[in-house]
């Protein structure tokens, strides 16, 4: 809708003034209500503790791999918050549980209101977590058309699908460990189409963009913090290698 209040008419000329400022009000609104509901998420809001939040990961999620990735997004979104100054536990909640849901209501269809992530935004709210956190859980799946408007919903966007090229790449290592993972063979394994196939090399470029960071020191920041949680997300490497 194109709000003409100068004139007091839309575009076509058939609405009065009156009824074109209530209009716009109302329409302006509404663009403001997300930044608004997020606003009031951020402000003095009690987060859940990561213990509650990692026993409700665990009850929705039976799947080892996927607890893991989830941990594995948490480390690199800890690591962002304290690189850009955040709130490391509430970027922290975000990558923990950005996919809790994914293996009850895997969202085949691609939904953008049901099922993964919708269904597992609707479980969060109810149980009391901010609207920021909800936010960017929604913008990591881009089907939802959820904008990425937040510096922690771009990091979540950009981690995301990044961190399962990197877990992947250091499970074709001999040793299967992070630690042996250099980000040029990253960046090699990104070329090779064959290689990980689920991962979209696209969305790993885009976050990237999107974060306003180099790809290369992207990928060399996000192999470092899953460094640091190698034995939490089971890439410390055989003992024997």
């Amino acid at each position: 809708m194109d709000c003409d209040l100068h004139h007091g008419i839309f575009s076509d000329g058939t609405i009065d003034f009156r009824t074109v400022a209530f209009l716009c009000d109302v329409y302006r609104h509404g663009q403001r209500a997300r930044a608004i509901r997020m606003t009031i998420g951020t402000s003095n809001s009690v987060l859940p503790t990561r213990d509650a939040a990692v026993a409700l990961m665990y009850e929705y999620t039976l799947s080892e791999s996927l607890r893991k990735h989830m941990l594995g997004v948490e480390a690199a979104m800890r690591a962002y918050a304290a690189h850009y100054g955040e709130d490391v536990e509430r970027w922290g909640l975000a990558g923990l549980m950005h996919d809790f849901d994914y293996e009850r209501f895997p969202n085949a269809s691609r939904s953008s209101t049901e099922e993964h992530p919708s269904e597992g935004v609707r479980i969060l709210r109810t149980r009391g977590y901010p609207e920021d956190v909800l936010d960017a859980i929604m913008g990591h799946a881009a089907y939802t058309g959820t904008p990425r408007v937040s510096l922690m919903s771009r990091a979540l966007f950009a981690v995301d699908e990044l961190t399962g090229l990197i877990t992947a790449t250091a499970l074709v290592k001999p040793s299967r460990s992070v630690h042996d993972v250099e980000p040029r063979s990253v960046r090699k394994k990104m070329k090779d189409k064959a290689f990980a196939r689920g991962v979209s090399r696209e969305d790993v470029i885009q976050g990237a963009q999107e974060l306003g960071v180099d790809l290369d020191e992207h990928i060399a920041f996000v192999v470092t913090a899953l460094q640091g949680s190698a034995e939490a997300i089971g890439l410390q490497g055989n003992p024997a290698a």
